[in-house]
C-alpha cells in the first residue's frame, strides 16, 4: 500500500514503458499515455482497484485519487495541456475503488482537496477535477 506499491501495481498492470520514473507526475503521465496495446486498440479501460480500503486510511490516498483523475483526465482529452489537439483520439479511461467496508462519509472526507469536487450518492462518491482549479 505504499506509493512504490502503488506505482509497480500500475505499472506491471498496465505495462509502462521503461522510462516511467516511479512518482506521481509520472504515473499521471503514463495514465494519460495509455497505448493502444493497452486499451484494446484505443477502445479504452476501466481500471478497478480492488481492497481501496487497505489505502484509505494511508497518507498519500487523496493524492493517488488526484492522481487518477488527472490522468483520467488527460487520457480522456483531444487537447494537449496547452490547448493544442493531439494527434490521437481520446481514449475513455475511467477508475473504480472497491471497498469491501464502505463507509461515504469517511471516503468522501479522505478525498476531498482543494483541485477535486467530490459527489455522494446511494452506494458511491465520485471525485474529478475541479475545472476552476485545472482549466
Amino acid at each position: 500500500m505504499t506509493a512504490q506499491g502503488v506505482f509497480r501495481a500500475f505499472a506491471e498492470t498496465l505495462r509502462f514503458p521503461g522510462y516511467f520514473g516511479w512518482n506521481w507526475d509520472a504515473l499521471v503521465d503514463c495514465l494519460g499515455d495509455l497505448c493502444g496495446e493497452v486499451t484494446g486498440g484505443g477502445a479504452g479501460i476501466a481500471g478497478v482497484v480492488h481492497g481501496a480500503d487497505l489505502l484509505v486510511e494511508e497518507e498519500h490516498f487523496p493524492l493517488f485519487v488526484s492522481v487518477l483523475c488527472q490522468g483520467a483526465d488527460r487520457a480522456n482529452s483531444t487537447v494537449d495541456l496547452d490547448g493544442d489537439p493531439l494527434d490521437e483520439p481520446a481514449v475513455t479511461e475511467r477508475f473504480v475503488l472497491g471497498f469491501r467496508d464502505f463507509d461515504r462519509e469517511r471516503i468522501a472526507a479522505r478525498v476531498e482537496q482543494p483541485d477535486l469536487i467530490v459527489t455522494m450518492g446511494d452506494g458511491f462518491v465520485g471525485a474529478a477535477l475541479d475545472p476552476e482549479e485545472w482549466r
